[in-house]
């Protein structure tokens, strides 16, 4: 269905109808679900982001969490990876304390994560936003951005149906919702996928973004955190707005480069494009332990369950990484990171784990931590795996490895254990 005739600004969301004029519903299916904006077919850049991903896949798992406040996370001193809607509606957030979340949601269903099923989920997603477009930048297992620039005689039709589609298949197919942003570049598109969810379409073209953004929070604006929105508030700006009512030179008289490009922002101007390689820096997995441990042996079963976890994001994420970072938090709250540089790139398992355990060794002098993490950076995108001449027998542990995850995905997280994690009962964790 290609598009001619008037400048498109109505698609149903269900059948992809497309009107020249705003309208409530739709003339050919009687859907109500169109989405109207005056600039919907000139529009290229997307924010695609799953819908509580790691929550949503436990419901639907097991029908009977359909209507219960889910928390995916764990352990008193953990806290929470991620929650479902009814959670949310408690004031349980993402990286929240999970004693804060239980007193404020005390009826919640608390799940472990899933690490291998949930990276196995956002490959597949991956694959269907590569069906769109080979520029597509991820973020993390279930987020990620696209560029679907010049794709209109690809599909026969502009980015918006070609994202009204990708959502419906991703009902359809994996029984998961994401929401989807779309503008002129990867800010905008950002803050107009989290201007509706869940199962949300919203679009915001360049000449609209100074009105929307004016009354919203400088928290916004991404790569604002709370030291610099502090220091943001205490000059007296608080909302995009507050921005706005500067001209660039105060502002970069006031905060130097940082000004320039808050102000860039405030009219919603980014330049940074979506790019492959993506700008991930580190794939890494922690996890704050339910007591102080010191023993090493129980230290190194942890390392290994956290390695799992980091190859199963790494994985999902389609990255490599040449470094790998250990992180350990002492009882009294001392952060310890070491790092160790490999001989080629991976994303397995067993090679995070190989490298990392010496540093952990260096450290388990009887010091007793609450926190373990360990992590991959100077990332590239996946290459295969590699023969590696100082390790003849790496190979055959990728494969071995690679059809674990094969397995796991399938038959879930128990279906392929090793002797380290059969034997270890370790101390609890989050």
């Amino acid at each position: 269905m290609a598009v001619t005739g008037p400048r498109q600004t109505s698609v149903c969301r269900d059948c992809y109808a497309e009107f020249s004029d705003a309208r409530q519903s739709c003339t050919q299916c009687r859907s109500i679900r169109t989405y109207s904006h005056p600039q919907l077919s000139e529009l290229a850049v997307a924010h695609v982001d799953c819908d509580a991903f790691y929550a949503s896949i436990e419901k639907r798992d097991n029908p009977e969490l359909v209507a219960k406040p889910v928390i995916v996370g764990g352990g008193k001193r953990g806290v929470v990876s991620t929650c479902c809607y009814i959670a949310r509606t408690y004031g349980v957030r993402s990286a929240m304390p999970m004693f804060k979340a239980l007193k404020a949601c005390p009826n919640a269903v608390v799940i472990r994560p899933r690490m291998s099923v949930y990276a196995e989920e956002g490959r597949k997603i991956r694959e269907m936003m590569l069906e769109l477009t080979p520029i597509v930048e991820p973020v993390s297992i279930d987020e990620a951005y696209l560029d679907l620039t010049g794709t209109e005689k690809l599909h026969g039709h502009s980015p918006a149906i070609s994202l009204m589609a990708l959502q419906r298949r991703v009902e359809r197919e994996l029984r998961l919702t994401i929401s989807v942003g779309l503008s002129v570049n990867k800010f905008l598109a950002k803050t107009a996928s989290e201007m509706d969810k869940p199962r949300g379409f919203c679009a915001i073209s360049a000449e609209e973004a100074p009105g929307l953004l004016a009354p919203m929070s400088v928290r916004v604006i991404g790569g604002v955190g709370p030291a610099l929105e502090k220091k943001l508030n205490a000059a007296g700006i608080a909302t995009v707005g507050d921005i706005q009512r500067l001209d660039a030179r105060e502002m970069v008289k006031r905060f130097g480069e940082t000004g320039l490009w808050l102000h860039n922002c405030a009219f919603g101007r980014h330049a940074r494009k979506v790019t492959t390689g993506g700008e991930r820096k580190t794939v890494s997995t922690e996890t704050t332990l339910f007591e102080d441990v010191s023993d090493a042996a129980a230290l190194e079963d942890l390392l290994w369950k956290l390695s799992q976890r980091t190859a199963d994001r790494a994985k999902a994420a389609g990255v490599d990484g040449r470094v790998v970072n250990l992180k350990l938090k002492t009882a009294s709250f001392k952060t310890i990171s070491r790092q160790t540089q490999l001989h080629a790139p991976t994303q397995l398992a067993q090679s995070i784990f190989r490298a990392a355990r010496p540093l952990l060794a260096k450290e388990t002098t009887g010091a007793k931590y609450r926190l373990i993490g360990v992590g991959l950076s100077e990332l590239s995108p996946a290459g295969g795996d590699a023969l590696d001449l100082a390790d003849p027998k790496a190979l055959k542990r990728a494969g071995a490895e690679r059809a674990a995850d094969v397995a796991r995905s399938k038959f879930g997280e128990d279906a392929v254990r090793t002797g380290r994690a059969v034997r270890s009962q370790g101390p609890k964790a989050d």
